[in-house]
């Protein structure tokens, strides 16, 4: 397991580096593309990947700080990880362990001391900086590196995919979030707005095309925020065109390509190629990115919407910029210029100060906008944000509980309501491989992105022509639950008749 490091530079001092690294990831599909980042850079160095834990010389837990339970996962998995590390410290492979991202941040006094837990601590902006901690934790050291930049964007580092067989990919466009929403731990541990230069973008997206990726997601923590101001031919005085009605904290933005010009670049590097993008916000909406959206047949017709709250009151207490109303507003704009549109949201229940009347209005919102798929949550109390600070965390947790679940029924009663509107339609699906359930089962995902089922049995119409992983099929739809679509497939398709989802 051992190699003399070659590669290391003059200043690290060590001879010798682990080889052989296992990933694991919590949290969003951001930590999944910085473990990416992580792998590539630790692979130019000589670095092995092992889906073995057992054959792990250099641990990484790549961590979220969004909620409480999320940390609390990280510190019960780093206990059964150091019982791992002292069965292994008198034998020939020693074990080191290191947390990377969110968590490495915001807690890194805690990680280095309690119970000498790790070895090495990255914070989201130091995953350059690995084989030097990683080379200073072999000689017996703690090293840790969580120093946030205004810069780092990772655009030169070309992501390893963790899956490379897979047809769809996850592409990081921006990093951080100036938003500064009361509730929110992000602009703390992943710190401020800082967009990657469009032309590594397009570049990374052209490579996936070419390896025959199907799909592409942008990422960013508040990713239709994205401005490139990399050359001052794209700088102008032209501010920042916000969703009317809507507010924010910062001062207006000026200059740089914006989020429009963005999607439109990107869905012109393959008209073949699905384009998806999250999470937003829902301020940074002007009509020309939902023009685009309408436009564009591989641009896809589902918008994640994170409303929070259905009441004023409380949006005002989460410093969201915006009103219910305004809110509303915008749905019913989003419906009028994308016909068909798939919606999708984020909840959180029992923030400081939510009455049983704020929790009503959230659930009668849900009704009212119909979603199809939601992420919802009880509130849980982050230091460092403006409501540790300045709110109180006054709702019983059993309070909190309750109102979950009351939302989770709500939001499944309207997402079966919504699905059900497509029973008889044709969706065009991309396969995704065979269904977890049955192996005589293929699934997917439409346009919308709700997942689809169907039998492998040969398509309707005897064609003749397998369906595979990778492929664009139309199915046609036959049931429907809140969760899923189950149908049976007409046969193969591609994005050009994406439009056409009459029934069949």
């Amino acid at each position: 397991m051992w190699r003399r490091a070659d590669s290391l530079n003059s200043n690290e001092l060590f001879l010798f580096l682990f080889l052989s690294v296992y990933f694991e990831t919590y949290g969003c599909q951001m930590n999944v593309n910085d473990t990416e980042i992580a792998w590539s850079i630790l692979q130019k160095k000589g670095y092995e990947r092992t889906a073995q834990l057992s054959e792990a010389d250099v641990v990484l837990l790549v961590t979220c700080s969004i909620r409480e339970k999320a940390e609390q996962t990280i510190w019960n998995r780093l206990k059964q990880l150091t019982a791992m590390k002292n069965k292994r410290m008198k034998t020939p492979s020693p074990m080191k362990i290191g947390v990377l991202g969110c968590m490495a941040e915001r807690l890194k006094t805690e990680l280095l001391e309690r119970e000498k837990l790790v070895d090495v601590l990255a914070g989201p902006d130091a995953y350059r900086d690995l084989p030097r901690l990683l080379a200073v934790a072999e000689g017996g050291q703690q090293a840790s590196n969580v120093l946030l930049s205004l810069e780092e964007t990772y655009a030169d580092v070309m992501p390893v995919q963790l899956a490379p067989q897979g047809h769809s990919a996850f592409v990081s466009i921006m990093r951080g979030c100036d938003n500064m929403c009361s509730y929110c731990i992000v602009p703390f541990t992943r710190g401020r707005e800082r967009s990657r230069p469009i032309g590594s973008i397009l570049e990374e997206v052209r490579i996936l095309s070419d390896q025959g990726v199907k799909e592409v997601t942008l990422l960013g923590q508040n990713v239709n925020s994205y401005r490139d101001t990399s050359e001052e031919q794209f700088c102008s005085s032209d501010p920042t065109r916000l969703s009317r009605g809507f507010q924010t904290v910062y001062k207006p933005k000026q200059g740089g390509l914006r989020f429009s010009d963005l999607l439109e670049r990107a869905s012109r590097v393959n008209p073949h190629m699905r384009i998806r993008f999250t999470s937003p916000h829902p301020k940074d909406f002007p009509d020309e990115v939902l023009e685009l959206i309408a436009e564009r047949e591989n641009i896809c017709k589902q918008i994640h919407l994170p409303a929070q709250s259905g009441s004023s009151q409380v949006l005002k207490a989460m410093r969201r910029g915006y009103t219910r109303e305004a809110y509303l507003d915008l749905v019913r704009n989003i419906k009028e210029m994308i016909p068909g549109v798939s919606l999708s949201s984020d909840f959180i229940s029992g923030f400081c100060g939510e009455t049983e009347d704020d929790h009503q209005q959230t659930l009668s919102l849900i009704r009212q906008v119909g979603y199809n798929v939601g992420f919802l949550f009880a509130y849980s109390m982050r230091k460092k944000t403006q409501a540790f600070h300045r709110l109180q965390d006054d709702v019983p947790a059993e309070v909190k509980r309750r109102r979950l679940e009351e939302c989770i029924s709500v939001f499944r009663q309207e997402a079966l309501r919504v699905n059900a509107a497509l029973i008889g339609s044709s969706q065009l699906v991309l396969v995704e491989g065979e269904s977890k359930r049955s192996a005589e089962e293929l699934c997917g995902r439409t346009d919308g992105n709700m997942r689809v089922v169907f039998p492998k049995e040969e398509p309707a119409g005897g064609s003749s022509e397998a369906i595979a992983a990778g492929d664009y099929v139309r199915v046609k739809i036959l049931s429907a639950s809140s969760q899923s679509l189950r149908g049976r497939a007409l046969g193969l398709s591609s994005l050009r008749g994406s439009a056409d989802q009459e029934p069949v």
